[in-house]
């Protein structure tokens, strides 16, 4: 059985420790847990990885945030993977610090990359794991904040919280997005 992972974020050092790139984070934290790797290849970093007998097929697109649609959408044919084995790992702004939300489907709820991903898929019905990035912001300035890094107090705790995100990857993956919810919603 096949899965896709596709954690959302922007390319290039200046976003590397950005809230935005929580979807990266994660992806990186499992590769680097787990010893796979990721390579550059068509519209996306990816790698592929044998756990508890899945395939699990990770990508980080190189389109940036607002074009992730194209990426998944590529690598959703190209492995002939069912849009249910698809898993969408994203920040939240709308959750706090610390928090995980899975969902089988969803809307959008502002995000530009699963707007885009909802516009090329022509579908909201897949799965999305939201990471929470809490809302400390002012008005008019939610862009300076998600592409903001996490202050020093989120960044001792992001280790175990970047763990935690992807253990309901693989949770989602072995047993199932209702085992996940239950395990991982808060």
């Amino acid at each position: 059985m096949k899965f896709l992972i596709v954690g959302l974020g922007n390319i290039g050092p200046e976003y590397a420790l950005t809230r935005h790139n929580a979807g990266f984070m994660v992806v990186d934290r499992l590769a680097a847990q787990h010893g796979f790797n990721f390579s550059m290849t068509r519209l996306a970093y990816t790698a592929k990885w044998q756990y508890k007998g899945k395939q699990l097929f990770f990508v980080k697109p190189t389109t940036y945030m607002n074009l992730s649609g194209r990426a998944l959408h590529y690598y959703l044919k190209q492995e002939n993977i069912p849009i249910e084995n698809v898993l969408v790992v994203t920040d939240d702004k709308d959750l706090p610090f610390g928090k995980l939300r899975l969902k089988p489907k969803g809307s959008p709820g502002g995000h530009n990359g699963l707007r885009n991903i909802d516009e090329v898929l022509g579908t909201q019905e897949y799965a999305r794991l939201r990471v929470g990035i809490g809302n400390n912001f002012s008005r008019g300035r939610q862009i300076d904040f998600v592409l903001g890094e996490f202050p020093e107090d989120e960044l001792i705790q992001l280790p175990d919280y970047l763990d935690k995100a992807g253990n309901a990857v693989l949770t989602f993956c072995t047993l199932g997005i209702q085992t996940a919810m239950n395990n991982y919603n808060q």
